[in-house]
């Protein structure tokens, strides 16, 4: 029988919770607040979240490791973990018959559902931290963020996210380990780099403050490296969130903060900084600074050379210059103004290569529903069809909410068959996510 952890309960009750007067903390807002106070005070990342709490309320988890229980006696206001319901476990007497843990067969002994999946997920050994970093433990870091990079762009970041934070918080812990001092930029830039892919599968997946903590945490990492690239790729990750969640004008802000001292970066970088500006523009319905700003993106491109950029900015090719500046026109198109928004969505989508499967999605989608509104329907719903092929392989937020505006257009056509058609469809498929 579970014990409740009552103790702990009241001591977050007792807090009142920031957005619900006259109401104590939820255990969602516990979390967060603890997944704060961690990151200002530790620099350690974690997603602390209202079922972890939950598990701690009712006994599941009896006593946290030492980081989270510092971190809640914080929160929580209190001295002692004793104040929060938390002891060590008691010692068995000596000669006590011990339990039977040895492993049972779902036949044998009870249903499949009595095995103790749950534990899998706490290593019963941790992977110990180097003692002291060397050249592979970075090359190690730098290979776990291209190998989950690679996953994000080709399934999205919802599947993978536990996976890709539970990498991240192992390899901060190298940022305290004994680094010899020329090897400390490059295992800051490293984390720093792992951390932006974390950030920004989180963002797809739509926990937004994780991937907003998480994205400030590798720019400190950018910066104590020194990398000014790396700062730069950050901040335009931060940047395309705040767009995305409706704040162009912040978005703006992290666009202009990487574009200072541009000359120290690549043309390609100069080139995707550029057509962030374009995006924030157009949302601040700007059009012709976002004309202005694509022209600028345009003129940064036409100077590119791969050979010059560092390895993460593989990604910004043609087909994603091309779809990163018609998403930006794209807005000014609804709008009802005429720009080449069908033209570079279309490019985008014929020549994204095979791993960017998220990124050829959301621009066929965008490209439909362009065409859904400006254009002509039967042609939207056969090209947004094609993008329904491709979203079952895809755990994007991102694209399923494109997906829903492409539905919203769709509406308007009750008389095209076509358009009702892949309605229909995509009502089947949002089901089903």
């Amino acid at each position: 029988m579970l014990q409740h952890n009552d103790l702990l309960r009241q001591a977050r009750e007792r807090i009142p919770s920031p957005y619900t007067p006259g109401h104590g903390l939820s255990r969602q807002e516990l979390a967060d607040l603890v997944n704060q106070w961690l990151f200002e005070h530790r620099d350690t990342v974690v997603t602390l979240d209202a079922n972890y709490v939950g598990k701690l309320e009712t006994g599941k988890i009896r006593r946290p490791q030492a980081l989270y229980r510092e971190a809640l006696r914080a929160v929580l206001r209190v001295d002692s973990d004793a104040q929060l319901g938390f002891y060590r476990p008691r010692r068995r007497p000596a000669g006590a018959a011990q339990p039977d843990t040895r492993p049972r067969f779902a036949g044998v002994d009870g249903s499949v559902t009595a095995l103790p999946w749950l534990d899998l997920y706490t290593p019963i050994e941790p992977t110990p931290v180097p003692a002291k970093i060397d050249r592979s433990s970075i090359a190690q870091v730098r290979l776990a963020a291209a190998t989950f990079l690679s996953w994000d762009n080709a399934h999205g970041g919802g599947l993978a996210r536990e996976a890709v934070f539970a990498q991240l918080r192992w390899c901060a812990q190298l940022l305290h380990a004994d680094c010899p001092d020329p090897l400390r930029p490059d295992l800051f830039a490293a984390v720093a780099e792992l951390g932006g892919v974390a950030g920004f599968m989180a963002f797809d997946a739509y926990a937004h403050a994780d991937a907003r903590r998480t994205f400030g945490f590798s720019l400190k990492c950018a910066e104590e490296s020194l990398n000014w690239h790396l700062r730069a790729s950050i901040l335009s990750m931060l940047a395309r969130q705040a767009i995305w969640c409706g704040q162009p004008d912040d978005g703006l802000t992290y666009v202009e903060t990487a574009l200072v001292r541009s000359d120290r970066l690549t043309a390609t970088e100069r080139a995707s900084l550029h057509t962030l500006r374009a995006r924030a523009l157009a949302k601040l319905r700007r059009p012709q600074d976002t004309l202005t700003a694509v022209g600028a993106a345009d003129a940064a491109f036409a100077h590119a050379n791969p050979a010059d950029d560092p390895p993460w900015m593989a990604f910004y090719d043609h087909a994603q210059h091309h779809g990163d500046t018609g998403h930006a026109l794209w807005d000014l198109s609804i709008a009802g103004r005429r720009t080449q928004a069908t033209p570079r969505l279309a490019y985008s989508v014929a020549h994204h290569a095979a791993e960017y499967t998220r990124s050829r999605t959301i621009s066929r989608i965008k490209l439909a529903s362009l065409a859904m509104i400006t254009g002509d329907p039967r042609e939207a719903a056969a090209v947004g069809n094609v993008a329904l092929d491709d979203i079952g392989r895809l755990r994007s937020r991102r694209a399923i909410d494109d997906l829903r505006e492409l539905h919203r257009f769709a509406d308007r056509h009750p008389g095209i068959g076509e358009a009702t058609e892949l309605r229909d469809r995509i009502t089947e498929t949002l089901d089903a996510q």
